[in-house]
């Protein structure tokens, strides 16, 4: 009786000990824009580390939307500053409203003749859900919030790291001495 008492207490004291918890893993370093790749709107998969070392503007766009007029802010921002290491990437967007119906080949057109646009455009893509582009779904989880519209912005710095969030109301006029802070610093 007394080896069968002692052995039980053995057994619920090596059950009951505490061991030392395993150190947790340490965390993620954060990804950065430079880590996706996105289809321009020609349809040439590009990987986004093309732009690493400069200041990004990432704009989701339409070309019948009330917003629709912030292509010419937004390109007259693109030739103030892309000699400075500022890159604007457009991405076209139809899930608001089914304000950009067309097809890449007549956004492209709409873009270039209607705006002047040069900046970089990319293939159309979904911003929200389970269909989201990656890049998008990592803006967001950066800014937490859904893109509530087109014309949402998303300032990027240097290393790739999401730096603010621009509702669409806030014009590029606007945003401007942001992008001129971030381009002053190196």
């Amino acid at each position: 009786m007394k080896l069968a008492l002692a052995a039980l207490a053995l057994v619920v004291v090596s059950c009951t000990s505490e061991k030392p918890a395993p150190a947790p893993p340490p965390a993620p370093a954060a990804k950065a824009v430079y880590a996706f790749d996105a289809k321009t709107i020609d349809g040439e998969t590009v990987k986004l580390d093309r732009y690493a070392g400069k200041v990004l503007l990432v704009v989701n766009v339409a070309s019948k939307c009330g917003f629709t007029p912030q292509y010419e802010g937004l390109e007259a921002l693109y030739e103030k500053h892309q000699s400075k290491g500022f890159e604007i990437l457009a991405f076209p967007c139809d899930q608001f409203g089914n304000q950009e119906p067309g097809t890449e080949g007549e956004i492209k057109t709409f873009c270039r003749t209607r705006y002047s646009v040069k900046f970089p455009l990319f293939s159309k893509v979904e911003v929200n859900g389970p269909n989201a582009a990656p890049l998008y779904s990592y803006l967001r989880s950066e800014k937490p919030a859904e893109v509530k519209w087109n014309f949402t912005k998303f300032l990027i710095g240097r290393d790739g790291k999401v730096v603010k969030r621009f509702e669409p109301d806030t014009t590029p006029e606007a945003i401007e001495p942001e992008v001129s802070a971030l381009l002053a610093t190196k």
